[in-house]
């Protein structure tokens, strides 16, 4: 009679209970592995055999079929090899019965029978807790990962011989329970403080406005302008991470494989700048196995694009849906699956090839053809989408000698931020968005109201400035961040004149 043992599979952020069946036959000793299986499971027969042997268990010496069910999910990766060890020796009886529905089987073998840490387990263990499973075992070292999710018990194993003392009550297993909020109300430090950088009041503000409502923002201006330098200090001036934001941004970074083992939340918002020879798959994600690209790394912090006309126009097209929706489908013919891609796009360019178009010090040699096939790199649709275009002048003499200390630094201008955002997050509880920048057509209408002079102030704008119903809702939320920062229930003319300054291409 087949054994029954539990263990899951993640497709995604998405996650499934697996039933690792296990049974025997009389015939010629080998070990079967069905049910939709990956390289890595197939793999798998040489790690359970030496696994087991190491441990100084007995290996069955007929023919062994082990089945992964619901045979119609794709598995991949060594997940299961624990739970394909258990099932074994249970079905050997040399782990006498337990709860087979209760406990939860996670992890890869070696060939001595230790076992390796693996990818994916928080995300694993949120979606375990939400079906019920009440108990999981998982590599020692993935211990500290998964000790953030209160309603489901953890416990960590070094090797396979404790596992199966667990089980037959001769051992325990060791356990451990650790607080989000102990990890994120450490002080963050950051290379760059507004402080140290000299002028730039138009761009400074500009940022502020862009981290108190999550705008996306184009800088444009000649080299050595500071475009690069206010990008990273524009990490200085973002709230921090609450509770759930940490939670989400660990379970992507776990799934990619991307977790630092010695520090298992991430604690600080993402800040991304891939390489402008960076492949659509690679900022979008994808794959056979479709993986997070740098767009689901960015969720919740940065993605900068420097030199953001270098990179392919097809690279940078794929970036109108995400921007727009804020998550990221990714369909193949097995498989559809979605990642949350609600980022803050922070590009910078140069105004046209030399450099040099409308610098105040050097003369731009470009001729007006070449500008214009420069520019058309971007598209006017991707424009559309980015809220606050700003151009950046290179600093003066005088700018560059002012040693004034009276300066905002980040800290002042955060408090700020973090206070806006405190606005907005009581403004939409109720919305299931954090901030003005997620807002959509309904939700502008309800939560941007103006009065008949700022409407007539508005009219007059979208004639001048030929906007599109795109840009005018942008404006608005625009608007609507910067009522915020002043503390101001409704939108006034003058946030009006403001929202259309920062849009100065």
């Amino acid at each position: 009679m087949a054994v029954t043992v539990k263990s899951a599979a993640i497709i995604g952020l998405d996650v499934f209970e697996i039933n690792v069946e296990v049974d025997t036959i009389n015939s010629i000793p080998q070990v079967s592995i069905i049910g939709m299986g990956d390289t890595a499971i197939s793999e798998a027969k040489e790690r359970l055999r030496l696994s087991i042997k190491n441990s100084s268990f007995s290996f069955p010496q007929t023919k062994v079929v082990i089945n992964l069910a619901p045979a119609d999910i794709k598995k991949e990766g060594s997940n299961y090899d624990l739970a394909m060890a258990i099932g074994i020796l249970l079905k050997e009886n040399i782990i006498r019965d337990f709860n087979k529905n209760e406990i939860i089987f996670l992890g890869e073998l070696s060939l001595d029978g230790s076992l390796r840490a693996i990818n994916g387990v928080l995300p694993i263990i949120c979606g375990l807790a939400n079906l019920g499973i009440k108990k999981i075992i998982v590599p020692y070292e993935n211990l500290k990962e998964a000790s953030f999710i209160d309603n489901i018990e953890t416990l960590g194993a070094q090797n396979l011989s404790q596992v199966v003392s667990y089980l037959n009550n001769e051992g325990d297993l060791k356990t451990l329970k650790q607080n989000v909020d102990d990890f994120l109300n450490k002080k963050e430090e950051f290379n760059v403080d507004f402080a140290n950088i000299k002028g730039q009041q138009i761009a400074k503000r500009a940022l502020e406005i862009a981290a108190a409502g999550a705008h996306n923002v184009l800088m444009s201006g000649s080299p050595g302008a500071g475009k690069t330098m206010l990008s990273k200090a524009f990490m200085s001036i973002l709230p921090p991470l609450s509770k759930q934001e940490a939670i989400e941004l660990t379970k992507i970074y776990s799934i990619s494989g991307l977790l630092d083992r010695s520090k298992p939340l991430i604690t600080s918002r993402p800040f991304r700048s891939p390489h402008h020879s960076a492949s659509a798959v690679g900022i979008i994600g994808g794959g056979s196995n479709p993986k997070p690209g740098e767009i689901t790394l960015a969720h919740r912090g940065v993605l900068f694009l420097d030199e953001m006309v270098e990179f392919p126009r097809k690279t940078l097209e794929v970036l109108r849906q995400p921007l727009e929706d804020k998550v990221i489908t990714i369909s193949r013919a097995q498989t559809s699956i979605q990642y949350p891609a609600n980022f803050i796009l922070l590009g910078a360019m140069n105004p046209c090839p030399c450099g040099f178009l409308g610098d105040n010090k050097k003369q731009c040699t470009c001729s007006e053809y070449q500008i214009n096939k420069y520019r058309s790199r971007l598209s006017g649709p991707l424009l559309d989408r980015i809220d606050i275009q700003i151009k950046i002048q290179r600093l003066n003499e005088d700018e560059l000698l002012d040693n004034n200390n009276n300066v905002e630094n980040s800290e002042t201008i955060r408090k700020r931020v973090i206070k806006a955002r405190k606005i907005q997050s009581e403004r939409y509880k109720n919305e299931g968005i954090l901030t003005n920048s997620e807002l959509n057509s309904k939700l502008i209408k309800k939560y941007c109201k103006i009065d008949d002079t700022t409407k007539q102030f508005l009219k007059n704008a979208i004639n001048s400035f030929n906007l599109s119903a795109r840009a005018f809702d942008r404006i608005l939320k625009i608007s609507r961040t910067i009522a915020d920062l002043e503390e101001k229930e409704n939108i006034e003319v003058s946030h009006i004149a403001q929202a259309l300054q920062l849009r100065s291409f």
